[in-house]
């Protein structure tokens, strides 16, 4: 399940990605995350207490087996990856919201993962054993997403007609690449998807859907703006399935193959629901009258 695939390929386009955003923002798009306040409150209530609670529910109401319901756990508590800055940025989200929201989250999964996956063993396993996030995983998330940022900024700010020559360029090639990713990941596991998708399938898809609505519409429901609105969405909808496989497969932390199930599901799943929403939110805009 794990391979170069995921723990090389997805991390070098992420961070080609990245550089690629980089490259469209400014100082400024950062100081005016300041502005949007309620919507990062939204963003991190959902995701450290609703997104839990209800795949909890979900758990339970389906009646899962005890090693992939705590692997459900330990996705909902993922913080949101890398790749919901890839949608937000298709979308017409705000981007610059959901890097800050990204690095925020990932700095509370250092006390909310474990947390919420050691109760989560306790109740389904009867299992309390301790489990760390190891800090360099913790690194490696800020690396991917700050640093290929704060250097495509940095050309801009510095030579801003080299970023303008290079953004569309970027983007096209860390399309290419992350779509490379997901085929090459896709292929590899042929022979084990169906077996896959028959046991979490359904788990994952209900909870990967609650999770895009829940993450637009609460701030829509608070007021919040739309493309603030499709950055929480994606955000909260988008969680970080390398994360989540890294953890459940490593000897040093949970050492168990079925709790990464869920998560490798997962990162097949998300590709497909968070494009069609973004379509469908993209459609909805477009419908709406010019103010």
């Amino acid at each position: 399940m794990d391979s170069p695939l995921t723990t090389v390929g997805l991390p070098v386009a992420l961070g080609i990605i990245m550089l690629g955003l980089g490259l469209g923002l400014t100082v400024a798009d950062f100081r005016r995350v300041v502005s949007y306040p309620r919507a990062a409150l939204i963003a991190l209530g959902c995701q450290v207490l609703l997104l839990p609670a209800l795949c909890f529910a979900l758990v339970v109401a389906l009646d899962l087996p005890p090693a992939p319901a705590v692997g459900m756990m330990l996705l909902a508590a993922s913080p949101g990856g890398t790749t919901a800055n890839l949608y937000s940025h298709l979308f017409g989200g705000h981007v610059a919201l959901n890097v800050t929201l990204t690095a925020v989250n990932s700095v509370l999964a250092v006390v909310t993962l474990p947390i919420i996956v050691n109760l989560s063993a306790a109740h389904f396993l009867g299992d309390a054993a301790s489990l760390g996030l190891q800090f360099d995983k913790v690194l490696q998330v800020f690396a991917i997403v700050l640093l290929p940022v704060a250097l495509g900024m940095a050309l801009r700010a510095r030579f801003p007609g080299v970023a303008g020559r290079l953004a569309r360029p970027v983007k096209i090639v860390s399309v290419v690449v992350l779509v490379a990713v997901i085929a090459g990941t896709v292929l590899r596991e042929r022979d084990n998807i169906a077996d896959y998708f028959v046991a979490v399938g359904l788990a994952v898809l209900l909870f990967n859907v609650a999770s895009l609505v829940i993450g637009y519409g609460a701030p829509r429901l608070a007021g919040v703006g739309r493309r603030e609105s499709i950055a929480v969405g994606m955000e909260i909808g988008i969680h970080n399935s390398t994360l989540a496989i890294t953890i459940a497969i490593s000897p040093a932390l949970l050492n168990n193959t079925e709790m990464a199930v869920p998560a490798a599901v997962y990162g097949i799943v998300m590709f497909f629901t968070a494009a069609a929403f973004g379509y469908l939110v993209t459609r909805q805009r477009e419908r709406e009258p010019a103010a």
